[in-house]
């Protein structure tokens, strides 16, 4: 019987429950238990269903117990940003907010009270973007973070949940913004500027470190044994990159989902005034790496698209609405994805329409219109993310890896090649828990590293080759694109620099 991996892999759509095996130099992943993970509006806000996540989860166990497996460790991996407090008895604090909740917005002029945006990036090499832990803690209630014990990734919280260990490991760590990349330790200079209690920021602790047994309530619950739980990297876009099957140096990754990551793996951070300027982040990875990325609005337009047609009846899956695109006329208008606009829930398909209006350009009139705008536009905006990359790293990308679940969506795929110019390699889907996996068999000595773990990726997955077709067509486009929508250095409306 091969030996067994657990991931538990968080998205901010979904969440799976996925066993991985290493068969013959090859990762086989298997579906246990996948879920909704659905965000509730109260009066204390727009909030994450914390304890549902975790008796989903603690299902996905039991569902891999009853399979008899020959599991080895346990490992969570989750967006970044959010976070779960922790009383003096160690138990969670209710409530978890979702990063889109209103209160960040607060919490950007408060952050900006006491630091400028040029401070706040050499100390962390982060982009700004209200949804960051930073600016969440800033409109925190400071009687919360009085009576709290931790502040822990929603990975970490998982974990912690799982083995009783109260930790950070560093690559969700350095998405709050104030963990400094350099030093490899929290930013002491940011949390003192804002007088919030140090005691809160826990251990870090590097990424495919063991953390301990399962605790003896969850193996009871699950009918699993006291298997090791690990800290591989508890962000899942660190854990995507570790599977993404590179070969060389000359590549970037794209890992697409409800968020697009577009970047490349570097030595050293890039903390630059032009990189500030350019609105990108460096993210800590695997093996001292540096996640050299710009966080973009990605599918998430497309999800809140359908979300507003099935609340008037019409009812259309990602499937349907890829066709419908595809049928639809080509460029009948452009909008810039990364306007402030779309990262708001709620009434997708007017926001995209009013922007088209107001640049003077047709609004869609049919749903297959409006996803071809945004599946365009996000094709647009992704090549001049490569190009900025390029400017900021003095190396060229000759390749794009696309991993994720919006790998899948071969219409964009296809834009993504005609826009930047590049050959495409799309796969694979389950990245996030592929690299969640492959760490923990790094860890227990089952392979040797990142450079055989991408060997493993490459046999095992069945990538999808995109080449660019139709170039003059999208050059025009991206001559549209750049004049409708300036590359002009980030203007933060409020933000001192």
């Amino acid at each position: 019987m091969p030996k067994t991996f657990l991931a538990c892999d968080l998205g901010a759509e979904s969440g799976r429950v996925i066993a991985g095996h290493l068969v013959q130099g090859r990762l086989h992943l298997e579906e246990i238990h996948r879920f909704a993970n659905t965000p509730i509006r109260t009066t204390e806000g727009l909030l994450w269903n914390f304890p549902k996540l975790l008796d989903e989860i603690q299902q996905g166990l039991r569902l891999a117990a009853a399979r008899d497996l020959d599991i080895v460790g346990i490992s969570t991996d989750s967006w970044g940003v959010d976070y779960v407090l922790l009383d003096e008895a160690r138990r969670f604090m209710a409530p978890v907010f979702h990063y889109r909740d209103e209160r960040s917005i607060r919490g950007v002029s408060q952050i900006y009270r006491h630091l400028t945006s040029s401070e706040i990036f050499l100390e962390t090499g982060i982009q700004f973007m209200p949804i960051n832990t930073l600016y969440q803690l800033g409109g925190e209630s400071p009687a919360r973070l009085a009576q709290a014990h931790s502040i822990l990734g929603i990975a970490d919280a998982v974990n912690y949940w799982m083995s009783g260990v109260v930790c950070a490991e560093e690559s969700l760590a350095s998405t709050f913004q104030f963990y400094n990349p350099r030093t490899r330790q929290w930013s002491k200079r940011l949390w003192q500027a804002m007088a919030w209690p140090e005691k809160i920021l826990p251990k870090v602790v590097r990424p495919g470190t063991i953390l301990g047994p399962l605790n003896q309530e969850i193996a009871r619950a699950t009918g699993l044994p006291n298997n090791p739980v690990l800290a591989t990297c508890s962000h899942d876009t660190g854990a995507a990159v570790v599977a993404v099957p590179a070969v060389g140096t000359n590549w970037a990754y794209l890992s697409s989902g409800t968020w697009s990551l577009i970047g490349v793996e570097r030595q050293h951070p890039v903390i630059t005034e032009r990189c500030r300027e350019l609105n990108f982040t460096n993210e800590l990875g695997y093996g001292d790496t540096v996640r050299l990325l710009k966080n973009i609005v990605g599918l998430w337009m497309v999800q809140e698209c359908r979300r507003a047609w099935s609340q008037e009846g019409i009812l259309l899956d990602y499937t349907q609405l890829s066709q419908l695109a595809g049928e639809a006329g080509s460029f009948l208008a452009i909008i810039n994805p990364s306007d402030p606009r779309f990262v708001e829930p709620g009434e997708m398909p007017q926001k995209v329409a009013a922007l088209c209006a107001e640049t003077g350009q047709p609004a869609p009139s049919t749903p297959g219109e409006t996803i071809r705008i945004i599946l365009e536009s996000l094709a647009l905006l992704y090549a001049r993310t490569l190009g900025q990359l390029e400017e900021l790293t003095e190396q060229p990308i000759e390749v794009l890896h696309i991993v994720g679940g919006g790998s899948r969506n071969q219409l964009l795929n296809q834009f993504t090649a005609n826009a930047t110019g590049r050959q495409i390699l799309a796969g694979p889907a389950e990245g996030t828990a592929a690299g969640n996996i492959l760490v923990q068999a790094i860890s227990f000595g089952e392979i040797t590293g990142v450079e055989e773990a991408r060997q493993i990726m490459r046999r095992s997955t069945e990538l999808a080759v995109f080449a660019p077709q139709n170039q003059s067509l999208w050059q025009e486009a991206t001559q549209r694109f750049d004049q409708l929508f300036p590359q002009n250095p980030s203007v933060i409306a409020g933000v001192k620099s």
